[in-house]
């Protein structure tokens, strides 16, 4: 009788999988079985064409808008005008979650964004934004800001088998968000371009 190939995602590679916590009401299985692999969950962040932000506002009120962005390096990275709410929110508050399309086939992000700063960072998400998108954020009209989001918790689960598949990874804390910077890198835009997702 041929021996069953072990597919355990903690055999993977990547961060260890594990169960989030949530009410027993939901009965989330307590074993490792039908937890979902890390190598699963970058692939739908990066295949993703929009995804939900949700943002903090100085008054408490939560904002929430979707955009355009790219995952490299097992990070995240969107572009929006620095005078933006979200970029305003992000200012004064850098937690900030973000959600994928799918309500059914879920995968949640959470952490600290920071703004990015290094040129070398701002090219290759810019490229990056070009070969996703067609469109470069050095093209849109106003002050785009990049923020960056090394995730410190991923949640990830499917609609139709949710307390087995419900998965959680702790990935390593970043370190204190920087304060925020006085110069960015500045990059000449036209006046026109394709507009993005930047609100």
């Amino acid at each position: 009788m041929p021996t069953r190939k072990d597919s355990s995602p903690s055999k993977t590679g990547g961060p260890k999988p594990g169960r989030p916590k949530m009410p027993a009401s939901y009965r989330i299985k307590k074993n490792s079985s039908g937890l979902l692999r890390w190598s699963d969950a970058c692939r739908k962040i990066a295949g993703s064409h929009n995804y939900w932000v949700a943002t903090t506002r100085s008054d408490g009120r939560p904002h929430v808008m979707p955009v355009w962005g790219v995952w490299s390096n097992e990070k995240f990275y969107f572009g929006t005008d620095r005078n933006s709410r979200k970029a305003r929110n992000l200012s004064a508050n850098s937690g900030i979650v973000i959600h994928l399309e799918s309500g059914d086939d879920v995968v949640i992000l959470e952490g600290q964004a920071e703004e990015i700063l290094e040129r070398a960072v701002f090219q290759s998400i810019d490229d990056a934004y070009l070969s996703k998108y067609r469109m470069r954020l050095s093209t849109i009209p106003g002050d785009t800001v990049i923020f960056g989001l090394k995730p410190r918790t991923v949640f990830a689960w499917r609609e139709h088998d949710f307390n087995r598949s419900a998965t959680r990874w702790r990935l390593d804390p970043v370190g204190s968000p920087p304060s925020r910077p006085t110069t960015a890198p500045q990059i000449k835009k036209p006046v026109k371009g394709k507009r993005a997702r930047t609100r």
